[in-house]
Order: C-alpha cells, then structure tokens, then sequence
C-alpha cells in the first residue's frame, strides 16, 4: 500500500555546529507535528547528513510517488538557485522516479515580505525586549550576491515599518556593515535601546559572531535565531502547500494511479 502523507524534505544549509542540525531537526519535528498529514525529515547541503538526495531515495524506498524539497533559505542565493536544484538532479542521476517539486525560499519574493516572516522576527524581538526598542539592527549571514542582499534590506525596511522604529541591515560575513557597526551607527545618532534582530534560521558560528559584535556595540537586547517559531513553521507550510499545488496541477494523482 502506497504511503497517503505527502513527502516533505526540509533542506538546510548545514553547519559544522552542531546546534544548527538540532535547531532544523527541531523544525522539522514542529512542522510535521502541525500537520500531521505530511511526512517530514530534514536534510542538509553540507557539513551534515542526510544529503536530500538520501532523503528522496528513502521516500521512494518506502513508497512515496511526491515529495516536496523546501529549501530553508532566507534568500535566493547561491545555494537556492544552484545548490538545491543540484540535488535533485542528482537524485535523478541516481535513478531517482518520484515526482519532486522544489518549494520557494522562506525569504522575500517578487519584493513581497512575507508577513508571517515579520512576525516571527517581530516575536523573537519580543521576547529579548519586552519592553519595547527604540532602534533595530537586522543581522543575515551575509553573501555577495546583490540580489540576495537587496532582499534582506527589503526585509529590514519592512520590520523597520513593522515595528515603527529605523531598522539598519548588518551582515556577519561577506558583506558590511558588521551589527556592531550599524549599532554604534544607530546610537550615535541618539537611540539608546538598540536591539538586535535575527536573520538567521539556526545558532552557528555566523550568529555567534554577530551577536558578539553587537553586544561590543552597546546593543540591549538580541533575538534569538527563528528556529521552531510558530510563525516559521506556519510559513513553511505555506511554501509546502504552494509546492504541492503546483506538483499536483502538472500530474494529478488520478493520473499517476490510473
């Protein structure tokens, strides 16, 4: 009997860190908790196992015709525009039959924020500052990719908005400023409850370093990364659910059981 829950692969970057793997294990169990009808594991790019590629091959193994493959991603940089479709393919080259639909990044698309996006930096911010910020620093990994970034500032404008306080972008690697630039930039010009905002997905090396930065910078209060937050997991489902809409437009399951 074919399995009925539709295949869901979660793909993170991965991290020498071991709290990075934890912290996508974790969503993944909050994911599949939520929505009980899909099957979900997580997999990883590099650093840690499972490839996706294993994932999907297993699926397959146990019966499963679908799969969507998430990649974990808060821009579409390098490693969502080559790295994730790379990995199908070579599931394919493996010999790889089931029908797989890679899902959208979490992070913006097409200039659109997406709100439960917001609410998950806006509820980690929250918890590290109860009592409210006067100034925000939104710190990302980091990448040299242009386009990457502009969605990143894209998203710090509409936190900033979001919040209605000034919202400066900072990066850990890659790209400048550092948060602890854009902090000391920020309370130079007169606010003194900076906080610091995660773009970050997962604890790692990165996020160490720019909570590190900030905090020499004077910052009062830093978010913790977005992890299992209620908010991601409800986006992730709406980046499955789209997938698996447009999986089923292109073969409906009538046609892959007649």
């Amino acid at each position: 009997m074919r399995p009925a829950r539709l295949a869901v692969v979660l793909v993170a970057h991965g991290s020498r860190d071991p709290r990075a793997a934890q912290a996508t294990e974790s969503l993944a169990r909050a994911v599949g908790a939520e929505y009980p009808l899909w099957d979900v594991r997580a997999a990883y790019l590099d650093h840690s196992v499972p490839r996706p590629r294993q994932v999907l091959a297993d699926f397959e193994a146990r019966g499963h015709e679908r799969a969507v493959l998430v990649p974990l991603l808060l821009t579409a940089a390098y490693h969502g525009r080559v790295d994730v479709p790379g990995e199908i393919a070579a599931a394919r080259a493996d010999g790889l039959g089931m029908d797989v639909e890679p899902a959208d990044v979490l992070g913006p698309l097409d200039g659109h924020v997406p709100p439960l996006l917001l609410d998950g930096l806006e509820t980690r911010l929250f918890e590290a500052a109860p009592g409210g910020l006067d100034a925000v620093v939104l710190a990302a990994a980091g990448t040299r990719d242009a386009g990457a970034r502009a969605t990143v500032a894209r998203a710090a404008a509409a936190l900033g908005e979001r919040l209605g306080v000034p919202c400066r972008v900072a990066y850990a690697s890659a790209a400048s400023p550092l948060s602890g630039d854009a902090a000391a930039e920020l309370r130079a010009q007169g606010h003194n409850r900076v906080g610091l905002a995660s773009y970050f997905l997962a604890p790692g090396l990165l996020y160490d370093n720019t909570v590190r930065s900030a905090r020499e910078a004077g910052v009062t209060a830093v978010a913790e990364p977005l992890t299992d937050a209620p908010d991601l997991v409800h986006l992730v489902a709406g980046r499955i659910r789209a997938a698996a809409a447009r999986l089923a437009a292109v073969r409906p399951v009538a046609a892959r059981t007649a």
